[in-house]
């Protein structure tokens, strides 16, 4: 069973970011007194009196605005609404009640929900705000006084949303749940194809670059296993990055990364691998990820031969060529066309990347490989390896201790890489190999 889900709702530049962030502990919404920063529906977990559920942050709604970009912004706030088990409205205790507060308490009223209404930026700690009996008004009883930026008051909130959830809301999740980070440059398809997979608008899919802003967590399950899709905002180039919102976009780009099982490294089908493709792919790399390299936007090719697909992929890799254990799939999330296939791709690339080879295996292809080509010398000096085993996963981590490590050369090192590669698979994920020489204590 999915865990109970909150939504924080409410109109644009109250803080419901700061107020999500307080609550689950993390700074995972990008906060900025601009409004109209959050976009999308933001998740994050969050536990109160060791109970575990789920909250959703939403982008400010504007009930009666014309503007295309917040009436994206409008619909993913309903979405969160009707996904929710309860709903807390945030308002600002500075500014009163507004017209927008009163046309958002009236569509949450008609959503059946239970709704808890929090006052927002109530900083002092006393007596109550007399400024806070007139949001009673909105016909919202359940009313808190909170401060996001302090936590004062959200030990009660917290309580009442506890309150609303079922007894038999908490089940233990036994399946390993694979998180699965889609990243690229801005305008790939990062959005269209999570919302391809999902089967729903969940994220708001432009042509303007930039709309992605925060890192988005999706719970998807299917045949294939359980998933956490993370859509993430285009990366751009260094030189191109002055505002400070797509600054912060960018670090939480870097972050889904680093907290991913797997990447999805989108390409774009026309343009082919790009500069900023490979730095991209290059941070995947580094940080050691299983990956899968997805060609998007394959209905868009024009004038495809037999051979199209085949030179693309060797066009691909001759651009990526630091990221050969990498496959690569070419799909189209604007038709859905083989996107299927990707689920099975995961999977497998998650299983080379945590998997665990025994030292007797290990050690059996080090002396096959040492037979057939020597060791290095260096002025009558030769390597000696004495054994090889696996520190760890995530990327499969492999220690060779031998008589020297300034004699272990490079190109020798990559010549058993590709031996265990070519014995154990390890497609779609990269391989550390630490070299230790006699002497050094093994960690």
């Amino acid at each position: 069973m999915a865990k109970p889900l909150v939504a924080i709702v409410g109109r644009p530049n109250v803080g419901k970011s700061m107020l999500f962030n307080k609550l689950t502990g993390h700074r995972t919404s990008i906060v900025q007194d601009t409004p109209g920063v959050t976009r999308d529906r933001i998740y994050g977990d969050c536990e109160w009196c060791g109970k575990l559920f789920s909250l959703v942050d939403t982008g400010g709604i504007e009930p009666n605005t014309e503007n295309d970009m917040l009436k994206f912004m409008r619909r993913q706030a309903e979405i969160g609404i009707e996904l929710a088990d309860c709903i807390v409205m945030v308002v600002d205790v500075q500014t009163g009640v507004t017209a927008a507060d009163v046309d958002v308490a009236t569509m949450l009223r008609k959503s059946g929900k239970p709704v808890a209404l929090a006052v927002n930026k109530c900083d002092s700690v006393g007596p109550t705000n007399p400024e806070v009996y007139e949001f009673y008004g909105l016909g919202i009883g359940d009313l808190f006084e909170v401060s996001a930026i302090h936590g004062h008051g959200t030990g009660d909130l917290l309580d009442w949303c506890l309150e609303q959830f079922p007894e038999d809301a908490w089940e233990e999740e036994t399946d390993e749940v694979i998180k699965v980070a889609i990243v690229g440059k801005p305008n790939v398809g990062k959005s269209s194809l999570l919302n391809r997979i999902l089967g729903e608008e969940r994220v708001i899919v432009s042509n303007v670059a930039g709309t992605t802003r925060d890192a988005i967590d999706s719970p998807f399950e299917n045949e294939t296993g359980k998933y956490c899709f993370i859509d993430t905002a285009g990366m751009r180039r260094k030189s191109r990055v002055d505002d400070i919102i797509e600054k912060y976009s960018n670090m939480r780009t870097i972050s889904a990364i680093d907290r991913a099982d797997v990447c999805l490294i989108l390409i774009d089908a026309n343009e082919g691998v790009t500069e900023q493709d490979t730095k991209i792919a290059g941070l995947v790399h580094e940080a050691g990820k299983a990956a899968v390299i997805v060609v998007n936007k394959w209905d868009a090719v024009e004038d495809k031969q037999t051979n199209t697909m085949r030179d693309k992929e060797i066009g691909v890799r001759q651009g990526l060529s630091y990221m050969t254990y990498a496959p690569v799939v070419f799909l189209s999330a604007l038709t859905g066309a083989r996107v299927d296939k990707l689920f099975q791709v995961i999977q497998d690339v998650h299983k080379q990347n945590t998997s665990r080879i025994t030292t007797g295996a290990l050690n059996s292809v080090l002396a096959d490989a040492t037979a057939r080509v020597q060791p290095p010398s260096d002025k009558g000096r030769r390597l000696k390896i004495y054994y090889m085993t696996q520190a760890g996963t995530k990327p499969p981590h492999f220690v060779i201790f031998c008589n020297d490590a300034r004699l272990f050369h490079f190109s020798y090192q990559r010549y058993l890489e590709n031996q265990i590669r070519e014995v154990f698979g390890l497609q779609g994920t990269p391989v550390r190999i630490t070299i230790r020489q006699k002497g050094d204590k093994e960690e």
